[in-house]
């Protein structure tokens, strides 16, 4: 055999088993999960600087959720504060995280982005100052 021949028939080989691998790999299919807040609802009424457990119903949590780790974000009059990261890097499935209230200004109409799969929001609350 020629070299280019040897060369040839390695190139193809290679070729072959890169085409056909994710044909043989078995992809699984993956849920996005949505849970609803439970904590804090409305009438909730939270103080600057005291921490609260944020809660969150995982009865129904598909077996394969696209992204387990969750983060939670302060809104305010439908805005979410990008800077105001009050956790990270629970896991989702955990039902609850503990957070500190942040110093912001007294208002009706906060509520709290929980990021994992997805993004959902909590019901209006009241944050009072420090």
């Amino acid at each position: 055999m020629t070299p280019f021949t040897v060369l040839f028939t390695t190139f193809m080989s290679f070729l072959a088993l890169a085409v056909s691998l994710p044909l043989s790999m078995r992809i699984q299919a993956r849920d996005v999960f949505v849970p609803p807040i439970l904590y804090p609802h409305a009438g909730t009424v939270w103080v600057a600087g005291q921490c609260h457990n944020v809660t969150w119903d995982t009865s129904n949590a598909p077996v394969n959720i696209t992204n387990v780790y969750g983060m939670i974000y302060l809104r305010n009059n439908s805005l979410i504060d990008m800077n105001e990261e009050l956790a990270s890097g629970f896991d989702i499935l955990n039902g609850h995280v503990e957070i500190q209230v942040p110093n912001v200004p007294t208002g009706h109409n906060y509520s709290l982005v929980l990021f994992g799969d997805s993004g959902n929001y909590s019901p209006a609350f009241t944050i009072l100052a420090e």
